[in-house]
């Protein structure tokens, strides 16, 4: 194993996650150890390989991306009018989770391919936009933002002139009409109730008041296991997933929230190390965009579980339940660990 460290953060945060889920949501079990296995072989099999190796097959896990979040919209289970699923007999796969580590991939490998134009960088940005927009037609919003994250901070890392970035942001602000349009209605409601959740406490600001109570009843030691208030009596919605920061903040307090945000901050710094060691300037990308999307997972679940961030239905990396998200976090890892040098 290339870096000890991730691996045992990883697995130290899937335990706690199987504890938690556990006291939330015990009938997961024990078809989730299915999930972690496959997910922890996935970590091992790629954080084995080096990164050029894998980059090898960049074209392939593009066109494969493309093609299973179009399947996903002809096939897809649709649950609550959206259509995320493919069902797969007694278990679920959420390509649009799955295939994001194998986009950063794919971009890295690209970008760092001689100098960044900005023809190369419109290019790259109409190729980004093809699997953005079959997943906001999902609709999966949380996903499609850290889809695009994880190209930001590949981006960042390659050979790009920065000036090029004022011009990105000029494109994305004219654009943001056209995303506004074509988000769900309650993709705008969350948006529209951020801004005051107090205005509909019981319909779209439900979740926001609810979390927060939740994160806040915990205090320093928090309820015990199984005896929260909240998240026992169902008032916090999604706990097992959406919201499962403020269900540890609840049943475990500040202690045992405050060990979820240190051991993934660990991680992240390593990610750092593997950043500064990597030989490849793909390699590099790879990590500074699996490191940004991670990132502003960790801040955008916590945010929203504090009632600091609007509502948008990311989970906390390796600790909520949802086998693809953890499959596509183990397997974006393995990849990372993969671009360190030996």
């Amino acid at each position: 194993m290339r870096d000890i460290g991730i691996a045992l953060s990883t697995f130290i945060l899937i335990i706690f996650g199987s504890v938690v889920l556990d006291s939330l949501t015990p009938h997961i079990f024990p078809n989730y150890f299915v999930y972690i296995f496959v997910a922890s072989l996935a970590f091992l099999f790629f954080s084995n390989i080096d990164f050029d190796v894998t980059a090898l097959f960049s074209k392939y896990f593009y066109g494969i991306s493309v093609f299973l979040l179009v399947l996903t919209l002809i096939i897809g289970r649709v649950t609550r009018g959206t259509i995320r699923w493919i069902p797969l007999g007694p278990f679920t796969l959420q390509p649009a989770e799955v295939v994001r580590p194998f986009l950063l991939v794919f971009f890295a490998s690209y970008l760092t391919r001689g100098e960044v134009t900005l023809k190369k960088v419109f290019k790259s940005l109409g190729l980004l936009a093809i699997p953005a927009i079959l997943i906001v037609i999902q609709p999966s919003l949380g996903v499609s933002i850290l889809t695009v994250i994880g190209f930001i901070g590949v981006l960042i890392a390659s050979k790009f002139n920065k000036k090029y970035l004022l011009t990105g942001l000029l494109v994305v602000l004219v654009l943001l009409p056209i995303f506004w349009q074509i988000l769900a209605p309650y993709q705008k409601q969350r948006i529209l109730t951020y801004l005051e959740p107090s205005s509909d406490p019981l319909g779209a600001g439900y979740n926001s008041l609810q979390s927060t109570i939740a994160a806040g009843s915990g205090k320093i030691f928090g309820t015990g296991l199984g005896k929260g208030i909240q998240t026992q009596l169902s008032f916090l919605p999604e706990k097992q997933t959406d919201f499962v920061f403020a269900a540890t903040a609840e049943e475990l307090g500040f202690v045992g929230a405050g060990l979820l945000l240190l051991v993934s901050f660990f991680i992240l710094f390593r990610l750092t190390k593997i950043m500064e060691s990597s030989e490849s300037a793909a390699a590099r990308a790879y990590v500074s965009g699996f490191f940004l999307s991670y990132l502003v997972q960790i801040f955008i679940h916590t945010g929203m579980n504090m009632g600091m961030l609007p509502v948008t239905g990311l989970p906390f990396p390796l600790v909520s339940s949802g086998g693809s998200s953890l499959l596509a976090t183990m397997t974006g890892l393995g990849i990372a660990v993969g671009a360190k040098r030996k």
